[in-house]
């Protein structure tokens, strides 16, 4: 009898052993699928692709151009996880008297994206080189969302290269911005954002290219709300919030009061879902301007 139970004691222990070894493989196993996942997405990378490439330095982007380049330079520079694209519907009229430019910023549509380069002042750096490479002296530059964060950075760092700014549902802090999804809160923590992206991947770009450009651009106004970034440059200002945007406290529109000059229009529905309200506004504020080349 003593032996059976001393047997039935060994073999329980036994068994007991073999679960927690298994138990340890399984963690050990899914951890290193973990690794591998975080080190093959954070790798990840690829050069600006199609045509009208402008080959730089700091990061090669795509470029369009249309309208005649006689006429005042109008450049357009999209939001989050956008691309040129976003302004296709705008640019047949703006086109008749504009000479119109827009960007893939770095990380976006066809440009390249790297591992690095995504900080504001960078990307406000190369948009300039841009407009020095197409021998753009002067510009009106409009920005829709993170678009008008570079355009603030491109404007701090040559303000005689902007003659005007447009910007479109673009937060001026951080408290502007509205909560969040649970998955774009979840998508910059290291290993679990990886995973994310592996679930939610967006065409076209990198875990990089997706993160780094929205965190930089929140690192920016809180080291310096736009409206005081752009207070003392002296550059017509004009500001257009759409009532029922989903990203932003429409009532933040009230703090570019702050900037001289400055106007701000709130317009009926979400600009995301149509931009040309915007734009209309934004060529009467073009004429207004008289930018000549």
């Amino acid at each position: 009898m003593a032996k059976h139970s001393m047997v039935e004691t060994v073999s329980r222990d036994v068994r007991r052993r073999r679960r927690r070894l298994l138990a340890l493989s399984i963690v050990l196993g899914l951890a290193g699928l973990l690794a591998v996942n975080t080190v093959s997405v954070l790798r990840q990378t690829a050069p600006a692709v199609g045509d009208h490439i402008v080959r730089l330095e700091a990061g090669d982007l795509r470029v369009i151009e249309d309208g005649p380049r006689s006429a005042p330079a109008l450049l357009l520079i999209h939001g989050d996880a956008g691309s040129l694209r976003w302004w296709d519907p705008v640019v047949p009229r703006l086109s008749a008297d504009h000479h119109i430019v827009r960007i893939d910023l770095l990380g976006y549509g066809e440009s390249a994206k790297p591992d690095t380069g995504y900080d504001m002042p960078a990307q406000g750096r190369r948009v300039a080189a841009v407009l020095d490479r197409l021998g753009i002296d002067r510009a009106i530059v409009v920005g829709y969302e993170l678009g008008g964060v570079v355009a603030t950075a491109l404007a701090e760092q040559r303000p005689g290269l902007v003659a005007a700014l447009a910007l479109i549902d673009t937060a001026p802090s951080d408290a502007a911005v509205l909560d969040p999804t649970l998955g774009d809160r979840l998508m910059p923590v290291p290993v679990i954002g990886e995973v994310v992206w592996r679930l939610r991947a967006h065409r076209g770009m990198t875990y990089r290219s997706f993160t780094e450009s929205p965190k930089e651009s929140a690192r920016y106004r809180f080291e310096r709300p736009l409206p005081n970034r752009l207070a003392g440059l002296g550059l017509p200002l004009l500001v257009i919030y759409g009532a029922e945007d989903a990203r932003l406290r429409t009532d933040s529109a009230r703090d570019y009061s702050s900037v001289p000059g400055a106007r701000v229009e709130t317009l009926p529905g979400a600009l995301a879902d149509d931009p040309q309200p915007a734009l209309d506004l934004v060529r009467g504020f073009s004429d207004a301007v008289g930018v000549r080349r």
